[in-house]
């Protein structure tokens, strides 16, 4: 069983052209001792306390075990027969090592043949050094180096559960070449639940705060958040943890300390199902949990700056406003949404009410004032921050859309193509949206195979704009682009005439399985709405 959390992408330019390989020396452990602490004197404690027990019970085990060798070898005296006279005709064929004889006569025989001229072979790091090959690769020169990353490639982050093991997946997706595969994963310690990238160094010696960098951050059931060197390859131990984990004890305490449950301001107690980092104040990063805590961690330091408990249930998703940097909107399963500025902890948040509970929130990254809720029930609300207050109930939604049958685990807004959403639903479908002023009407609906969708992300950079991310239960990640899509070119072509145009093949899916189009019969079962009609399922709330 194989399923896949989450996704992320990484903007181009960002990923070292040459990721570095682990290595492990002292330095090193003497970081991973400091941060693994606790974990290390546990494990020092169960070993000790194994050995003790074993040490306990040996010297009544070794008097029942003396007498043992002592029978076996009386018996073994009783069964044996007594030497028996041959006849001397039959001494000639020596039939007591008859079997033995031609055993190792025969293995001899084998191993000189298959490694006899070992020392003769000759092996040459490059076939250009090698004499006996005359004719060369003209291709050699133009393929790309082991682990290299291009300036044109893009990274899709992936957090995996297959077989009971928990990784992030680390891609690389070639738009040029229609290629989407594996670089590197990382082995993770629990079931991860969300992730987010980081341009920030964090807990990198030898690294000014501030440079930029290629980091990420995963949110697992443990209520720890781990954040890794993307440009480090088969690293064993993270940079930084952000909570319990990563703190380690002080001097004096016993050393086996179970980790509290009880909500405080230092550290989360529960699953941490969000992650959002702060783009403008890049050393801030936003989590929210299922301890119904929102926190606010500083990255210099990998400490929490400060909690936030304004939530009744589980937080499930947060997002920084692009422009007022310090407000954050959170969303959780009490059925509310709040708009709060983290400078001011002690206000209570303006919030909005909705009918089930919340599974996404995003700004309109076209329009400031504006953001999108997903709930459990299938809907899509859009509102106006102008007019949420401190009452949720007095809250009114722009428009409602009801997007799918089951809960919209997933949605994307495009933020170069304006009015461009994409919705995934555990009812297994994508869909793609155009909002326009009436509101958001159909432009297709697809089945992926990807099982139940969890993630929808649009690429970030405007070569990749159309590009869609999908990701579910299936355990497999797809790349979409929908500009090949004739239901897209429709609505979308005036609004990006540079880079959307009559694609050579319909439909183009790439896949790590299998990284071929998809034929043109797909387009049979897709679901277009006509040019200007608003969907059935969209409901207005009036005014």
């Amino acid at each position: 069983m194989s399923m896949i959390t989450s996704t992320t992408w990484v903007p181009r330019g960002f990923a070292a052209p040459f990721p570095t390989k682990y290595t492990f020396d002292e330095a090193e452990f003497e970081r991973i001792a400091d941060l693994a602490k606790l974990q290390l004197e546990d494990a020092q404690e169960g070993l000790q306390e194994a050995e003790e027990a074993e040490a306990d019970g040996s010297g009544s085990k070794k008097k029942k075990r003396s007498s043992k060798p002592e029978k076996e070898e009386a018996a073994m005296k009783v069964d044996e027969p007594e030497d028996i006279e041959i006849d001397d005709d039959l001494k000639e064929y020596d039939l007591e090592h008859y079997d033995n004889d031609d055993d190792e006569a025969q293995g001899e025989a084998q191993q000189m043949g298959m490694f006899g001229n070992v020392k003769s072979l000759a092996y040459y790091e490059s076939n250009k050094d090698d004499p006996y090959i005359t004719l060369k690769d003209e291709g050699d020169e133009d393929e790309r180096e082991e682990l290299q990353i291009l300036a044109t490639d893009n990274l899709v982050l992936a957090t995996k559960i297959e077989d009971e093991l928990a990784h992030l997946e680390v891609y690389v997706y070639e738009d040029e070449s229609d290629n989407l595969y594996v670089h590197h994963d990382i082995m993770l310690p629990a079931i991860p639940l969300c992730v987010e990238w980081l341009d920030i160094s964090v807990g990198k010696s030898g690294v000014e705060k501030d440079s930029v960098a290629n980091f990420v951050a995963i949110g697992t059931f443990d209520p720890d958040i781990e954040i890794w060197d993307l440009d480090t390859v088969d690293c064993m131990y993270p940079n930084a943890i952000l909570g319990q984990g990563g703190n380690a004890e002080e001097d004096g305490k016993k050393k086996k300390k179970k980790k509290s449950k009880k909500a405080n301001d230092e550290y989360h107690v529960d699953a941490v199902l969000s992650l959002a980092a702060n783009r403008k104040h890049r050393n801030l990063l936003a989590s929210a949990s299922a301890d119904k805590t929102v926190k606010l961690w500083d990255l210099h330091t990998a400490k929490c700056a400060k909690s936030y408990s304004y939530h009744t249930d589980k937080v499930c998703s947060l997002a920084w406003h692009s422009v007022e940097s310090t407000v954050l909107l959170s969303g959780s399963y009490d059925r509310t949404v709040a708009i709060a500025d983290m400078r001011a902890p002690t206000e209570q948040p303006q919030r909005v009410g909705v009918e089930s509970d919340v599974e996404n929130v995003k700004w309109d990254p076209h329009d400031p004032n504006c953001f999108f809720v997903s709930t459990e029930n299938g809907i899509v609300h859009y509102y106006d921050v102008r007019n949420a207050s401190k009452d949720p109930s007095a809250s009114k939604s722009i428009w409602k859309l009801q997007a799918h049958d089951e809960s919209v685990s997933s949605f994307d807004l495009n933020t170069v193509i304006p009015g461009f959403m994409a919705t995934g639903s555990t009812d297994k479908t994508v869909k793609l949206w155009n909002i326009g002023p009436q509101g958001p009407s159909l432009v297709v609906s697809r089945d992926f195979d990807a099982g139940r969708v969890f993630s929808t992300t649009f690429g970030p950079d405007p070569e990749v704009a159309f590009r869609l991310a999908v990701a579910g239960s299936k355990g497999t990640v797809a790349v979409w682009d929908t500009s090949t899509n004739a239901g897209v070119r429709k609505f979308f072509a005036q609004k990006m005439p540079s880079t959307i145009g009559e694609p050579k093949v319909e439909d183009r899916l790439v896949g790590v399985a299998d990284d071929e189009s998809s034929s043109e019969d797909d387009e049979e079962d897709d679901e277009e709405s006509e040019d200007g009609n608003v969907a059935h399922s969209m409901d207005e709330d009036e005014n």
